[in-house]
């Protein structure tokens, strides 16, 4: 199955993918505030809106590298490379600032399972921050030269589907308790910040240091 990546190359991708599920977001935010304000039913479907909005990404980023490498191999490297560069802008906006996860418990008239999954499809498909990431970070997985990168973008963003999603429901789950954990323990976020950069940081050296050969 030539869309199948090596297995360090899928280890790597399900690590990097976990810790940023965990990371505190917009995504997040929206998803602990509605099983607050509406219960944990209606947090799902804003789960499933978030995951609908990974998927337009995903696609995306599949077929426009596609396009890109069969295009100008070089532009593609160049692409790697500026994504590296921005792992790295991450890694060091991750130190500076840190997360941040402000969640008031404010009465809300109910939404219906669309709106509610509209608003999870939204809060994702127009973050910048979300764009630019995965136009950065999933080319970080596959080779200029690789026939299959289509396939294996495809691939990939579905496993950012399957393992984020887990981890989205289980916030929702615990959505009482974590939103004001974390807020309590300023250390944990920061154990979560300096995680993420770390991680990112060697992400970012890789890619360089690969070219650089």
């Amino acid at each position: 199955m030539d869309f199948l990546p090596s297995l360090p190359t899928l280890l790597a991708f399900a690590a990097a993918t976990l810790l940023l599920a965990a990371t505190p977001g917009p995504d997040m935010t929206l998803s602990i505030s509605r099983a607050l304000a509406q219960g944990k039913k209606a947090a799902l479907f804003v789960v499933v809106g978030t995951s609908l909005g990974i998927v337009v990404h995903t696609m995306l980023v599949a077929f426009g590298i596609s396009a890109l490498i069969t295009a100008s191999p070089t532009a593609f490297l160049i692409l790697k490379t500026g994504g590296a560069a921005y792992l790295f802008w991450l890694a060091v906006q991750a130190i500076r600032f840190g997360s941040k996860l402000t969640v008031a418990k404010v009465e809300e008239q109910k939404g219906t399972a669309l709106s509610n999954i509209s608003s999870g499809f939204w809060v994702n498909l127009l973050n910048p921050k979300v764009i630019i990431f995965f136009m950065t970070f999933l080319p970080q997985f596959v080779s200029a030269g690789d026939p299959a990168v289509t396939h294996k973008l495809l691939f990939l963003g579905l496993c950012f589907i399957l393992i984020g999603m887990p981890v989205n429901a289980s916030v929702v789950f615990a959505a009482d308790w974590l939103a004001s954990w974390l807020q309590s323990n300023k250390k944990v976020l920061r154990g979560m910040d300096y995680t993420f950069a770390g991680v990112f940081s060697i992400f970012a050296a890789k890619i360089l240091l690969t070219q650089a050969k």
